[in-house]
């Protein structure tokens, strides 16, 4: 008989033996002796087994995950002192956009400083206090994710991608409501 259907067995056994002497005590009411419990954290088939399992969950939350969320993941453990600082509250940024062109970023292969492909309506160029993968709800924008930085992007300075030098132009220098929600 396996591991398993033993510990089934022993476990439907313990059941029907404690269901019998319930029926037992409350026909008779007859007190039973209190019998001590077993350990089951000191079990080392079940740690084993347990640890077993908990290895494939970990493979398979692993699998699960996009590229970019992998990346983001590195990320996070490595700036986690931020996430604790970011501001709960909403506050006002000045937004410009950007465009991933060598005149713009130095070069034009679109990889942000996360190390992400830059994605329209999506990605966010922060400032060194927003860890990269926070995600900014911007008034009349949408949500957006920290993937860049840049030189010029300090204090509430913000820079919204887009694809064009027209949209770029279009957006121009705004002052708009922010909360972090992630």
């Amino acid at each position: 008989m396996s591991y398993r259907k033993e510990l089934l067995f022993v476990a439907v056994l313990g059941i029907g033996l404690f269901v019998t002497n319930i029926g037992t005590v409350a026909a008779e009411n007859v007190e039973l002796p209190l019998i001590q419990s077993y350990n089951y954290s000191q079990d080392p088939y079940l740690l084993e087994w347990s640890l077993k399992n908990k290895q494939i969950d970990t493979q398979i939350e692993q699998k699960e995950l996009s590229i970019e969320d992998k990346i983001l993941l590195k990320w996070k453990t490595k700036q986690a002192s931020l996430w604790a600082s970011l501001p709960t509250e909403s506050f006002t940024i000045n937004a410009s956009a950007y465009t991933a062109a060598a005149d713009e970023c130095g070069k034009s292969d679109g990889m942000t400083a996360s190390g992400l492909m830059v994605t329209e309506k999506r990605t966010l160029a922060c400032p060194r206090e927003f860890p990269f993968g926070t995600k900014i709800s911007i008034e009349g924008m949408g949500e957006y994710r920290c993937e860049d930085r840049g030189g010029a992007i300090k204090g509430n300075h913000f820079d919204i991608y887009v694809k064009t030098k027209s949209q770029a132009f279009a957006f121009g220098r705004q002052n708009l409501s922010a909360k972090v929600i992630q």
